[in-house]
């Protein structure tokens, strides 16, 4: 085994009595010695239960030390780890592991009495509590012949949380997951000090693989909080003196509404990163307000999820924009011909290096249009302005070509809410006869006096008359995905049914 494919084991013999990670519900601590040990604990039973190379060892848990505990025993043992997503619905989870059909299915106690099904398919383990590892079986043998494993063997299989067709089985390779880590380490300045605050479901690659793993390779402090609620993440940042966290838009929404952060002051506090969807720039001006550094980055399951990097200073002056990109990796942003895009020009964003995913699992078909070459084809679209840096501009799928002229909804999402009266807004396509498609605008709003004309008057404050909604739909509440972004089909299909 190459000594980068498993990197826990040569941490915990450099610093095996730092702190690795924070359970921040229990307070329980763990070494790097003593991370490293459950591991191995963990992946000798696997190999004990007749998990081979290749098998698939499934977990379903809020965010626990199992996560890492399955991730590095799979790392030593070759198997493929396979985080579920537990807001998925029975037939949806259903679909996961039929597909993904791990050898081995770990449930925390949370889920015991909802989930008592998923034994079918597989053995089953049962998390209880933070020692579940100290009840596994004793082994006359606790050395098991660790495989060859090659920079392209599969580590970790993350379902896409995509809000159309059937969810795809991200295949991440040790590569994939080791260089997203080094990379990311290298380019952000990452150092030893480091502790951050994982709230992000880690099922989600955003809290697998966005700090998380990075942090622990440079041998940093990862605390875990096993359910977000915002008052509460603002006081374990400064009780566990965080130096750098990621959360998604929703989240910081909501975590800037609140008396906890509008009284906080974060002394330890080096830089908050937004990242899984663009963010309002209304978050900015928040923090801004109180003085602290915040930035934006980009990513999927399939590439990182970090490809870019932008100072914080920076990021006040080129507000929106996810900045350059890292040491190793390299973008593209194209027309519909390949050929690069001209300056401020919109167009396609590709990526290559070795921190993308490998395939789709038993998905050959997906997989292939997915490249261009050694290139990934995001789908996402993207710009780079004079100085080289890029702004996101939104899905390909969800530009609106009305008129023909093409309109970009997330322009039209940062400036209607940057009006003090609305809480959230997604901006959709729908098929119209005289245009082709129209332009709407579905609302919630803060106060319930809020017109149609009053946002269409500020719309016109800004905005091309044909990128003014022609239709606001005002609501109280915006749906969310299972990974907590603005569900934009859900509200197609709702308008499609009322109207």
């Amino acid at each position: 085994m190459h000594k980068e494919f498993d990197w826990i084991s040569s941490r915990a013999i450099l610093y095996p009595n730092d702190i690795a990670i924070i359970d921040a519900t229990t307070d329980d601590r763990w070494t790097y010695s003593e991370v490293d040990r459950r591991a191995e604990v963990l992946a000798t039973h696997f190999v004990n239960q007749g998990i081979k190379k290749g098998d698939r060892v499934a977990l379903l848990a809020p965010n626990h030390i199992s996560y890492l505990d399955f991730l590095f025993a799979a790392m030593k043992c070759g198997a493929i780890f396979v985080p579920l997503n537990w807001r998925l619905s029975e037939e949806e989870l259903s679909y996961v592991l039929g597909d993904a059909e791990p050898t081995l299915v770990g449930v925390h106690e949370s889920f015991h009495r909802t989930h008592e099904w998923l034994g079918v398919f597989g053995q089953a383990l049962e998390i209880a509590g933070n020692s579940y590892i100290d009840q596994l079986p004793t082994y006359t043998e606790n050395i098991f012949q660790k495989p060859e494993i090659d920079d392209k063997d599969p580590l970790a299989m993350v379902y896409t949380g995509g809000t159309t067709g059937k969810p795809k089985g991200a295949v991440l390779s040790h590569q994939s997951i080791f260089w997203n880590a080094m990379n990311t380490i290298v380019s952000w300045d990452l150092k030893r000090d480091e502790c951050t605050l994982t709230s992000i479901p880690m099922f989600h690659t955003g809290g697998l693989n966005a700090l998380t793993t990075p942090i622990l390779l440079a041998g940093g402090t990862v605390v875990l909080e096993s359910d977000f609620e915002p008052e509460k993440a603002v006081k374990n940042l400064i009780k566990y003196r965080c130096t750098i966290v990621l959360f998604i838009p929703t989240m910081y929404h909501m975590i800037v509404q609140t008396d906890a952060f509008q009284e906080a002051t974060f002394y330890d506090m080096e830089v908050f990163l937004s990242g899984g969807a663009p963010c309002p720039l209304s978050v900015y001006e928040e923090f801004n307000r109180k003085g602290l550094s915040f930035k934006e980055g980009y990513g999927l399951t399939e590439a990182g999820p970090n490809n870019f990097y932008i100072d914080p200073e920076m990021s006040k002056v080129k507000q929106g924009s996810v900045g350059q990109e890292m040491l190793f990796n390299e973008i593209r942003i194209v027309r519909s011909d390949g050929e690069e895009v001209a300056t401020n020009e919109v167009g396609e964003l590709w990526l290559k290096g070795k921190h993308l995913f490998e395939y789709y699992w038993k998905n050959d078909e997906e997989t292939a249009d997915s490249f261009q070459g050694e290139w990934f084809v995001t789908g996402d679209l993207a710009r780079k302005d004079e100085d080289g840096y890029v702004y996101i501009s939104g899905r390909k799928k969800e530009m609106i070509i009305t008129g023909g002229e093409n309109v970009y909804p997330l322009e039209i999402e940062h400036w209607l809410q940057s009006n003090e009266k609305v809480d959230e807004v997604a901006v959709v396509g729908i098929p119209d006869d005289k245009w082709g498609e129209k332009v709407a605008a579905f609302v919630s709003v803060k106060s319930e006096d809020v017109t149609e004309e009053e946002l269409i008057r500020f719309c016109e404050l800004k905005l091309s008359k044909y990128k003014i909604p022609k239709e606001f739909v005002l609501m109280a509440e915006l749906p969310k995905t299972h990974v907590g972004k603005i569900d934009k089909k859900a509200l197609l299909d709702d308008y499609a049914i009322t109207e």
